[in-house]
């Protein structure tokens, strides 16, 4: 954020209590180490704000978060991110309030501003299938990436999730996953003929390759041995995205995206793609018939002789 690295740090009550709030959220909800430490940003970037005004999380009342919240809009702060920001503070200070941190929530009279749910970007299924087919087949690298972009495409597995995977999490008899979601959730996913066969193909061929005589829980290794992170794989699809011609914007979840998308064209129950993509409300995966929907919309615009 422009001018944030001249603010002052978060005094040491701050600090303490940003520190015994990611304890506690973690110990109850079982929160991801992304979520985790999005908390925790969002936190100390209110915290070094208001450090900056005279203030703290501890003695903040509603008019310095209202000027927190302006200062964002100032620095053209993105809505989404404004938002967050200010869900994560009423996190915080509800926990606060119920642990006897502190006496007050100063969020409780705070409105969240309004936001349209953007639709996922997805891919046609002719994209999909020109990224599968652009790593190099050749090394073993290449090998590695189209085998996980199978089983993404497959699967419809968050990144983070994907490259978590260990060997033991796969079954490869019963064509299964085991999957440790968000809020530590298990779940069966299924896997599909054709990323059971690439699979196969990289535990007899490429990753032995990769890992020569070294160990890795990681089911895809790097050539040092260790576990893919998520930014090493999210650089590698935008490579092969690049190789593949394809101009459409990307996200790291752009496959998943078009798994539950390209289901639901083909029919599929929307509680069936909740199950698969491992949402715990289902009106988290109704945002998929709105993309389905909109492309129908496009495809009769322009094939129908009245469209």
């Amino acid at each position: 954020m422009p001018g944030e690295s001249k603010l002052p740090p978060p005094d040491a009550v701050d600090t303490d209590l940003i520190d015994r709030f990611s304890d506690t959220v973690w110990m109850e909800r079982g929160l991801s180490r992304n979520t985790l430490g999005a908390y925790q940003s969002d936190l100390r970037q209110a915290a070094r704000w208001l450090a900056g005004e005279g203030a703290s999380l501890a003695s903040a009342g509603r008019e310095h978060l209202l000027a927190y919240l302006a200062s964002l809009v100032q620095q053209q702060v993105q809505p989404r991110t404004s938002a967050r920001r200010l869900s994560s503070l009423r996190q915080f200070y509800q926990l606060a309030v119920r642990e006897g941190w502190l006496k007050a929530d100063p969020t409780a009279l705070i409105e969240a501003p309004r936001l349209g749910r953007p639709l996922p970007k997805s891919l046609s299924e002719r994209d999909v299938e020109a990224l599968l087919e652009a790593p190099d087949l050749d090394v073993a690298e290449g090998q590695r990436d189209r085998c996980m972009l199978e089983l993404l495409y497959a699967t419809g597995l968050r990144v983070s999730e994907l490259v978590a995977l260990s060997a033991d999490q796969i079954s490869l008899n019963q064509g299964v996953l085991r999957v440790t979601g968000k809020g530590g959730k298990e779940r069966l996913v299924p896997i599909g003929d054709e990323a059971v066969e690439w699979l196969r193909r990289f535990a007899s061929g490429a990753r032995r390759e990769l890992l020569g005589e070294r160990q890795c829980n990681a089911f895809f290794p790097t050539r040092r041995g260790t576990g893919m992170t998520r930014q090493a794989f999210w650089y590698r699809i935008k490579k092969h995205a690049m190789a593949a011609g394809i101009r459409a914007e990307l996200s790291p979840h752009t496959l998943r995206h078009a798994f539950a998308t390209h289901l639901l064209n083909h029919g599929a129950d929307l509680r069936v793609v909740q199950l698969l993509l491992g949402h715990s409300s289902l009106s988290t995966t109704q945002i998929y018939t709105h993309v389905a929907r909109e492309r129908l919309k496009s495809l009769h615009a322009r094939h129908h002789p009245r469209g």
